[in-house]
């Protein structure tokens, strides 16, 4: 348990401090590449690594399903409209978008989204779901990593199913909204992964929350 308290409490550290930096048009705060490195090494790569399933075999679903790629010099300009677009139809929720280099993370409290210890999705979250699953149509040049987190609350056992099976309701609902499942792929991590302390209510209602990972699919993963 130590251990995962202090895995959140680096990842709130770097974020804290002098990890974000604030873009000059939108005013938006995003993480520093320096921050980046810190993070993806205080998290073993979870947010920053490979894809669910590994990239090989999430290439071999993309080409199977006639899904393009983009080229290097247009992936920036991409994420950005994508980005624009996701935090458009997203405001006024509590979905907070994260720009990470060219991926996005979208953190969705399970506040909003499921019951408590439930994994089946809300219906009073299923018009945000929708804005979200809209977007990732549109924007299909995409692979798309759903993650569900628990707090500690409970066994370890039961929280891993819990989140795994909360992860698996988020990506059929998007599927159910047009978003291809070639590109989709789920993984619960229980409560390994706090991004606060477990220790108060609100760290835990914190922790409680599905991510949303989408990264841009480069034509050179396609060859």
């Amino acid at each position: 348990m130590k251990s995962r308290l202090l895995l959140g409490a680096t990842l709130a550290a770097l974020v804290a401090t002098s990890a974000c930096t604030t873009d000059p048009e939108t005013g938006e705060r995003r993480l520093s590449k320096a921050a980046i490195g810190g993070i993806g090494g205080a998290l073993g790569g979870y947010l920053l690594g490979d894809l669910v399933g590994g990239r090989n075999d999430r290439t071999e679903k993309i080409l199977g399903a006639g899904i393009g790629g983009l080229a290097g010099a247009g992936i920036g300009a991409y994420m950005d409209k994508q980005e624009r677009e996701m935090r458009a139809r997203t405001a006024g929720t509590d979905v907070r978008v994260i720009r990470q280099g060219d991926d996005l993370i979208l953190n969705i409290p399970s506040g909003i989204n499921f019951a408590t210890d439930s994994a089946t999705v809300a219906p009073s979250f299923r018009q945000t779901l929708d804005q979200v699953g809209q977007v990732l149509g549109e924007y299909n040049r995409t692979y798309v990593d759903v993650y569900g987190h628990t707090d500690s609350t409970g066994s370890d056992v039961y929280n891993q199913s819990l989140s795994e099976r909360r992860a698996v309701s988020v990506a059929d609902y998007l599927t159910t909204r047009g978003v291809q499942a070639a590109r989709i792929g789920t993984r619960g991590f229980g409560e390994s992964q706090p991004i606060a302390s477990n220790d108060t209510e609100e760290g835990r209602a914190a922790n409680r929350r599905v991510e949303i990972k989408i990264v841009p699919i480069p034509e050179s993963d396609l060859r």
